[in-house]
């Protein structure tokens, strides 16, 4: 019995952009509600979100059996936590702020068992192995993992092609936020050097081999980046819709009232 198919990988090699959204409130409960909403895939946000392994393990939980794949992104590419997080059944890994083909070789090697990598054997204890029941899980795992380094840097963006040549490196997804600022630009998010080193990005990115992922708020800049090349597309983030809705409401009836 192998390790379970990981259907956002599978997804790569297709040209028909796959959808999805940013999970930001740290609860099993609303990742649920996203689940419902039809989206590809979900982003488990553990940089910038108030997410700690249990609240991260909770939302994995709660995704398993919907028609959705989840992804986990780390606070950091630390490979305790690698370890961690792919043991509680994460199949698909965002790792942030890889600059470099030597960042991006490290984390591969802490997704992967002696002697190709430096992950530790633990899996009968948690969801990947369906707790020691998958028989083949060490052989077979591999093959369903998925990782997908941030380029969010200049520094990271000249070096996309030497980072796209790393073996075990599945996808790239460029950060325009934190590219913006170390580009000097904030908070002009749609300035037109920013929006160039963006689409220009995308399109090495797909030219190397590679999936090109991205999460932009703006319809525009979405279109943009799928025109691109971009294949996996964030379309927004629950927290950001809440707080604006609600803003929205407000307005609205104060302004009746």
């Amino acid at each position: 019995m192998p390790a379970p198919l990981n259907r956002f990988k599978a997804s790569l090699a297709s040209n028909t952009p796959s959808l999805g959204f940013w999970l930001g409130f740290g609860t099993g409960y609303a990742a649920e509600i996203a689940a419902h909403a039809g989206f590809d895939w979900l982003l488990i946000d553990g940089e910038h979100s108030p997410n700690d392994l249990g609240s991260i393990n909770e939302q994995l939980s709660a995704l398993s059996g919907h028609d959705v794949s989840p992804i986990v992104r780390i606070p950091h590419n630390d490979p305790s936590l690698i370890k961690q997080v792919l043991d509680m059944g994460a199949q698909t890994l965002l790792c942030p702020m890889v600059n470099s083909a030597d960042d991006a070789r490290a984390i591969v090697s802490a997704m992967r068992y002696p002697p190709r990598g430096i992950r530790g054997v633990g899996h009968v204890l948690g969801r990947a192995s369906h707790f020691n029941g998958i028989p083949d899980y060490m052989d077979t795992v591999e093959d369903q993992l998925c990782l997908i380094v941030q380029a969010e840097t200049v520094a990271a963006m000249n070096a996309l092609e030497e980072i796209c040549a790393v073996d075990g490196v599945d996808a790239v997804f460029v950060g325009p936020a934190d590219l913006c600022a170390d580009m000097g630009l904030l908070p002009e998010f749609g300035h037109p050097d920013l929006r160039k080193a963006v689409t220009d990005g995308l399109s090495r990115i797909r030219a190397a081999g590679k999936a090109a992922g991205i999460i932009d708020g703006n319809p525009d800049f979405i279109q943009a980046d799928i025109d691109a090349g971009a294949n996996f597309v964030a379309l927004g983030a629950d927290v950001v819709l809440l707080a604006d809705t609600m803003r929205g409401l407000v307005k609205t009836w104060k302004a009746r009232t």
